[in-house]
């Protein structure tokens, strides 16, 4: 989990799996806080650069003057644009890759990430299985794949983070969920061999999930975490996590807790425990 401290304006990255998560929520449900942005520059790595007038939210997380200034919302773009600035030159026209990726509710997606974010990128979508099916020059040619893709097969671009926590709750078979993939992804490959798009390989190479995900296919019962996260508070035992989600158990219990919920959101760290109804579980 990557923290701000609102006083110092310091990250923190704050390791999850198999720990305590404690925290209370003071403020109101509604109460989101603008995250600032991701500052590129051509002459070195990218930093992040804090909301400097720590503004509320309006749209994707930022206020309208983080949004504005935020040159990344061109790299999406930049393919059909044919224009990079020199702050993003370094990022676009490095080598990128192309995924398939299958989610808990056996949704794929195709997209795109840059050669330095080649796994992340996934473990941070929530992936379960995934293959890389291209590999590209650079940012412009990897999304004319990605588009290629989308048009010709139909395979979205964008999964809901609130659908793919919901469907954790769900037993998975991670070994079909697999070998669906690996079939989907052979049919993309297929596609692009034929299309020959100049500067991008196909490719067959398995991503390598992160640790934990075997919990998954474990026949525990878990349920959607029957409280808000974004306010009051809550103690979470963190077995494993999926994306911004989370399996966590309070009293022996078993939880989906979608943490995507906390973007923005002002917490206080702390030994803060959770005080939740009763739930049914799921019926199978």
């Amino acid at each position: 989990m990557r923290l701000l401290d609102v006083a110092t304006e310091q990250i923190e990255f704050r390791e999850l799996v198999g720990r305590t998560l404690g925290f209370r929520a003071p403020g109101a449900s509604t109460d989101r806080y603008c995250t600032g942005r991701i500052a590129f520059r051509a002459d070195g790595p990218p930093r992040y650069v804090p909301c400097p007038g720590r503004e509320r939210a309006v749209a994707s997380g930022q206020c309208a003057s983080c949004a504005d200034k935020d040159s990344f919302r061109f790299v999406h773009t930049v393919h059909r644009s044919g224009f990079v600035s020199r702050d993003l030159e370094k990022h676009v026209m490095q080598p990128h890759w192309l995924y398939l990726a299958a989610f808990a509710n056996g949704t794929f997606k195709i997209g795109t990430a840059a050669d330095t974010r080649k796994w992340g990128r996934l473990a941070e979508q929530g992936a379960i299985c995934a293959r890389y099916v291209a590999h590209a020059d650079d940012g412009k040619v990897v999304r004319v794949a990605e588009d290629l893709v989308t048009e010709s097969m139909g395979l979205r671009q964008a999964v809901r983070s609130a659908a793919k926590a919901a469907s954790l709750c769900l037993p998975i078979d991670v070994d079909r969920l697999d070998a669906a993939a690996a079939a989907r992804a052979e049919q993309v490959r297929e596609m692009l061999t034929e299309a020959g798009i100049a500067g991008c390989t196909p490719v067959d190479e398995r991503w390598a999930p992160p640790a934990g995900r075997e919990a998954l296919s474990e026949n525990v019962s878990r349920v959607a975490y029957p409280a808000d996260i974004a306010t009051g508070s809550h103690g979470l035992e963190i077995r494993t996590c999926v994306g911004q989600a989370v399996i966590a158990t309070v009293d022996d219990e078993t939880y989906v807790v979608d943490l995507a919920a906390l973007k923005g959101r002002r917490i206080e760290l702390g030994a803060f425990t959770s005080d939740l109804p009763a739930v049914q579980s799921a019926l199978f």
